[in-house]
């Protein structure tokens, strides 16, 4: 694995790269709050270049879902890993992020 986690907010799209575990979340989690929060619409979360398949990435992006709809923004997701999708299936998530789906060119 290599470095921490990044978000990066460009036009509409929530761009999520490194790993995630659980001594960083939530430092993460506050991060990408702080990008829904500025975002002027909805957004796509990019999830292409996240190297993590963790319950806690689940979770952080239940939050950011959370978030994005007090402030009357809607999240959907693109770039699912088969093993996040998986872990979301495991657990009954995958319905309730919107365009959670595997990414089949992975």
């Amino acid at each position: 694995m290599t470095s921490g986690a990044r978000v990066e907010l460009s036009g509409d799209i929530l761009k999520v790269s490194g790993s995630v575990d659980p001594l960083t979340v939530v430092s993460f989690r506050k991060q990408g709050e702080a990008l829904i929060r500025s975002a002027s619409g909805d957004l796509t979360v990019d999830l292409s270049a996240m190297e993590t398949a963790h319950s806690v990435v689940l979770s952080l992006l239940l939050c950011w879902q959370r978030c994005a709809g007090e402030f009357g923004r809607s999240l959907s997701f693109t770039g699912v890993s088969a093993r996040l999708y998986s872990l979301a299936a495991l657990s009954n998530l995958e319905e309730q992020l919107t365009g959670f789906q595997p990414d089949k060119s992975a």
